[in-house]
């Protein structure tokens, strides 16, 4: 209830007492919808910062603000040397107004998700200049119709029968809550009366107390058990709310963003090794085709006495295998083809032990740095593990920046770009130069990237699917089969003043897939 009128009439004296006789010198935004006044004073600096992003609308008042050098505009030029005369809140209304020196009036209507910041030259009645400009309403709003007188008679209350919302629409959640919790609702009209009453005496009391309802941190008026802090000061319980709800909450919701990202792709991580390692052991415990082959080979005479299918000893398990060859085929044909089946299997096992090795590299990597971001405690500690760890952020599924697409492919993570724009930020600014870089060959389309992230080799199959996304994903779309180049990503370049999209790829290798869409196996989002 920080914004509601009953403790507006608290804040705004303090901000009278604070403020009055100081100078504007600046009037600033460098965060979307917050502005920042700075002013000067006999006790020094003092800034207002109002954030007035909806649904978090809070304000601040402190003696230090770090203005960035970029990202930042200056507003409202008017103010500069203007003096502040006063503060007051209006008359059972959820707004302050700043009295200035030369007559002009400063208004922060705090309305929720119309709150804003409007100036009027002196004996105007519509403001000259407003901070929100998307709130239409807000270019005729007269100022002195903010100022409104309540009948808090005990007539008018019998009169509109106990309905506390027209009799106090001063009142916010909280004091609601409170009103509910008493039952308010089954009372008669006279106990309603009298828990009004008792409502209004809490809130003439100037101690404000930070309470979490309904997981948001709120500031309240009323005696609460479960209270976080009590102060005495209505502009300390303000910029104690402001550090605690949003810069802490903000840092908080990144930090825990980040984690959700790492933790999600250890958990793919670790589900890759279960199965492969499954995958290997089954493997290894299956007989080589290559003994099958040399069981053939060693009966060759049987199949030039009968033909269709034939029963032989097999004199490595001792068991009776049956094996029929296919209408023209020769058995030494068969052999060669179980013989090359064996050799390509051991390669697949030779290549699945050292993926699995990386793979159980990189979940040691991924949990030491969970362990490293969890003992971040602040913004400036987010930062620098970002700034260290850049090649390996995760995309967030819930960041509508991101420029790619991002699947899953046997462990291995996959980008593909959603715009020509986006083709050359992902190349920019996320890419490691020893990533698998695939493009359908001449002709437009998405660049795709294979994260290798520490591991040597990445497996044929994945470079197929990755190729027949990035097949997928061009105007070689609609072809059976499609060229697609696959080469690392240090050797495609971006040339300078060259369309979007458009790279020079020094070394490359080609090879032909079928064009392959996304599917529920390997789409993240």
């Amino acid at each position: 209830m920080h914004l509601t009128y009953h403790f507006l009439r608290f804040l705004a004296p303090a901000l009278s007492d604070s403020f009055a006789g100081n100078t504007i010198v600046s009037c600033f935004s460098q965060n979307k919808d917050e502005l920042v006044l700075e002013t000067e004073g006999p006790e020094g600096t003092l800034f207002i910062r109002a954030h007035l992003l909806p649904p978090h609308v809070y304000l601040s008042f402190s003696s230090q603000f770090h203005r960035a050098k970029r990202n930042t505009v200056s507003l409202f030029d008017s103010l500069i040397g203007e003096q502040i005369r006063s503060c007051r809140v209006f008359s059972n209304e959820r707004a302050l107004k700043f009295e200035l020196s030369s007559g002009k009036v400063l208004v922060l209507k705090l309305h929720g998700n119309r709150s804003n910041c409007l100036l009027y030259l002196p004996n105007e009645t519509e403001p000259s200049l407003i901070f929100r400009n998307a709130i239409s309403e807000d270019k005729t709003l007269d100022w002195k119709s903010l100022d409104r007188e309540l009948n808090l008679s005990l007539e008018y209350f019998i009169f509109l029968e106990g309905n506390v919302s027209q009799f106090l629409p001063t009142l916010g959640p909280v004091p609601r809550a409170w009103l509910k919790e008493k039952g308010y609702l089954d009372k008669t009209l006279t106990e309603k009366w009298n828990l009004i009453e008792e409502l209004l005496d809490l809130l003439d009391s100037p101690l404000y107390i930070l309470v979490e309802k309904d997981g948001e941190l709120r500031l309240s008026l009323l005696p609460e058990a479960q209270a976080k802090a009590t102060y005495a000061d209505p502009i300390v319980a303000c910029n104690e709310l402001f550090y605690q709800a949003l810069v802490l909450g903000s840092f908080e919701k990144e930090k825990n963003n980040l984690l959700k990202s790492y933790q999600d792709q250890l958990k793919r991580t670790l589900s890759y090794l279960k199965k492969s390692t499954e995958k290997l052991q089954e493997l290894k415990d299956s007989p080589s085709p290559s003994q099958l082959a040399d069981v053939l080979m060693a009966n060759l005479h049987v199949f030039e006495e009968t033909s269709g299918e034939v029963e032989l000893a097999n004199f490595y398990t001792g068991e009776t295998v049956k094996i029929s060859l296919k209408p023209k085929q020769k058995p030494q044909e068969l052999a060669a083809s179980l013989y090359r089946k064996s050799k390509n299997r051991q390669l697949e096992l030779d290549q699945l032990e050292k993926t699995l090795a990386a793979k159980n590299e990189q979940a040691k990597s991924l949990q030491a740095l969970l362990d490293r971001l969890d003992k971040a405690t602040d913004f400036r500690g987010l930062k620098e593990f970002k700034k260290e760890h850049k090649e390996d952020l995760p995309a967030a599924k819930n960041e509508v920046s991101s420029p790619f697409k991002i699947f899953e492919v046997e462990g291995f993570t996959i980008w593909v770009g959603k715009s020509a724009k986006d083709n050359d930020e992902m190349l920019r600014n996320f890419v490691h130069k020893d990533d698998l870089w695939l493009h359908a060959r001449n002709v437009p389309g998405s660049h795709v990237v294979i994260r290798k992230k520490g591991i040597p080799t990445v497996p044929q199959q994945v470079v197929e699917r990755a190729a027949s996304l990035a097949a997928f994903y061009s105007k070689l779309k609609t072809d059976s089969l499609s060229p697609v180049i696959v080469t690392e990503a240090k050797f495609v370049r971006k040339v300078k003043g060259s369309a979007p999209g458009s790279v020079v790829v020094d070394r490359e290798k080609v090879i032909l897939v079928a064009p392959k869409g996304p599917d529920q196996d390997t789409a993240l989002n």
